[in-house]
């Protein structure tokens, strides 16, 4: 231990780390600087069911939309509002190859959720389309899942659930059109592997809910008794 911060120390000396929000120096130890660190958009006040963040601190319990139609899995957790420099962070990691931002996404999903006192079973991170993860070259939310995982002494699962449609980008469809467009779009290699379970959902972004929701109705479908959701960010 004594070696490895040794170690860290020299190569922030020699190489100061430079936060990814703004290009200064992130100082010893740090991934963001002091003030980006105090700039990220904490989701503080929303529907402990599907995350939608609310506005006033006062509005407490579960939202209108998930009282009238409850979702397939019973909680979400959303650490940000998808907002900056959250939100530049994420397209960065998707678009742009910018998996270092993954392990700081992840690392930070995973001190807030060390706070739980249960733990799933394992940890499913939203697969990929096998068409977009060869274009890609790999799966944001996997790699977003691995820390957290890793951190929370809790199975890693990227095989069981299935992307089996290629499905249209989501940017700019309505709600209705996101529902369609990701509707069957999830199997399960071996419905036993959930059957039973308690499983936690990874994904970067939650827009409207469609797909994290298809994936939940897929995994519920094939016996899993719990499904709960965990992103970075709920727009």
């Amino acid at each position: 231990m004594i070696l490895n911060n040794w170690l860290t120390n020299i190569q922030d000396w020699l190489l100061p780390r430079l936060c990814p929000a703004c290009g200064d120096p992130a100082g010893p130890g740090r991934e963001l600087c002091p003030g980006c660190e105090c700039s990220l958009p904490a989701l503080r006040y929303a529907c402990p069911r599907c995350a939608i963040p609310y506005e006033h601190p006062e509005t407490r319990g579960v939202c209108g939309a998930c009282q009238k139609r409850p979702p397939a899995f019973i909680r979400s957790i959303a650490l940000y509002r998808y907002a900056p420099p959250v939100d530049y962070f994420i397209r960065e990691l998707k678009f742009h190859r910018q998996l270092s931002l993954a392990r700081l996404l992840g690392g930070k999903l995973a001190q807030r959720l060390a706070r739980e006192t249960t733990r799933p079973d394992r940890i499913i991170p939203v697969p990929l389309h096998s068409l977009r993860l060869r274009e890609r070259g790999y799966n944001q939310a996997l790699e977003i899942a691995r820390p957290v995982a890793r951190a929370l002494g809790v199975p890693l699962d990227f095989q069981s659930l299935r992307r089996v449609r290629a499905t249209a980008p989501q940017t700019g469809m309505t709600i209705k059109a996101r529902r369609k467009n990701v509707r069957n779009a999830f199997r399960l290699r071996d419905p036993a592997a959930v059957r039973g379970r308690h499983v936690a959902l990874v994904d970067d972004v939650m827009t409207t809910g469609s797909t994290v929701q298809a994936a939940a109705q897929c995994l519920r479908a094939a016996g899993a008794e719990t499904v709960e959701i965990w992103v970075v960010a709920r727009a």
